[in-house]
């Protein structure tokens, strides 16, 4: 078995820099962007369908994530969360993101495993599947 190398990055593969802007989103800014993604989808559900007080029903807050993974990803190359915490979703190859990307990489996000399955450059598979990557931006106007 041979040990990685010391000297590659995440993202080296894909022709993406050691860090700033385009480069691979780490773990920690992904983590945080899915809690806001998250929270704001049982906050939507609790006022929509509550089960309970304070206790939205869990498979509304499901539909209403991914409502709204999919859409801000087709509209804005991120969610509310990514673009918060300075992320974008783009394409490996040089193509358009589309409507199928966020879709096949939101319904596999729903369900979990795919989204802790990663690569060497920190893709999960669900980012893989749809040939995306989650890369870092600096400002509004950058385009990625």
């Amino acid at each position: 078995m041979t040990e990685p190398d010391a000297s590659r990055w995440p993202g080296q593969r894909l022709g993406l820099p050691a860090d700033g802007p385009r480069s691979v989103a780490r773990f920690g800014r992904r983590l945080a962007a899915l809690f806001v993604d998250w929270g704001l989808a049982w906050l939507l559900a609790g006022a929509i369908a509550p089960a309970a007080p304070w206790q939205p029903d869990s498979w509304a807050i499901l539909v209403i994530f991914a409502i709204e993974q999919i859409l801000f990803l087709s509209v804005a190359n991120g969610s509310i969360g990514h673009l918060l915490f300075g992320m974008r979703l783009v394409p490996v190859e040089p193509a358009p993101l589309g409507l199928w990307r966020p879709v096949i990489r939101t319904l596999l996000l729903c369900l979990a495993i795919p989204a802790l399955i990663w690569d060497e450059d920190q893709r999960g598979l669900h980012d893989r599947v749809a040939g995306t990557v989650l890369v870092r931006f600096a400002g509004r106007t950058e385009r990625v």
